[in-house]
């Protein structure tokens, strides 16, 4: 599919129902939102908003990427998924990202952002993953956390232990998330936990739509 249309299928799924007053163009308000889940930082769109004659601060551009509720599509029915975890910081303050990517086309299917890690939590995250796609037939590629397995396990899910290969897709989501708030800390800087994990959320979407 070309990219043109990738991107305006991206456009048409972003819902502005949240809008009552603003007078900002709504094409613009779906553009903003694209660019800055797509890597642009937040001062970079105002200053793209900026082009067309519109004033806007980096708060506000924050508060419509999270009012869109924006997420991955569910109903997924992959041949392998692959699960990792990893930290991601919060201020001073560190929080395990759980993610499962469908390796075959590197769309991210879950998402999740937790204070800690543990078998109650991977099991929880297994049970989500399951109520949003068609896993029970998938093969799961994990690593050699003992949380993940026990909770494959618990499921009745295929799993394989795999460093490498196609395990790659999850890594390159996570580089990518890392790059993000490494760059652009104002995604999470003086966020709370809820907030950042609606983030990843609408990151997983744009991902999803233009990788």
């Amino acid at each position: 599919m070309p990219e043109n249309d990738r991107l305006d299928g991206c456009l048409d799924e972003i819902n502005l129902d949240f809008v009552e007053r603003e007078a900002t163009p709504r094409l613009l308000m779906k553009l903003s939102i694209q660019l800055h889940l797509s890597g642009l930082s937040l001062s970079n769109t105002v200053s793209f908003l900026e082009i067309f004659g519109v004033d806007r601060v980096r708060s506000t551009v924050h508060n419509w990427v999270h009012k869109a509720d924006l997420q991955p599509e569910s109903g997924r029915s992959p041949n392998h998924v692959a699960v990792d975890e990893t930290v991601i910081q919060l201020d001073d303050e560190h929080y395990w990202l759980y993610a499962a990517v469908d390796p075959d086309s590197n769309d991210l299917l879950h998402t999740s952002l937790e204070p800690t890690r543990n078998n109650m939590i991977a099991d929880q995250f297994f049970a989500e993953l399951r109520e949003k796609h068609e896993i029970d037939e998938a093969i799961i590629l994990i690593d050699g956390a003992h949380s993940l397995h026990r909770a494959c396990r618990k499921h009745g899910l295929d799993f394989r232990y795999e460093r490498h290969g196609n395990r790659n897709s999850v890594e390159r989501v996570f580089r990518e998330v890392k790059r993000r708030t490494t760059c652009f800390s104002s995604c999470f800087s003086n966020a709370e936990a809820e907030t950042a994990d609606e983030w990843l959320r609408s990151f997983a979407f744009a991902w999803n739509q233009l990788i």
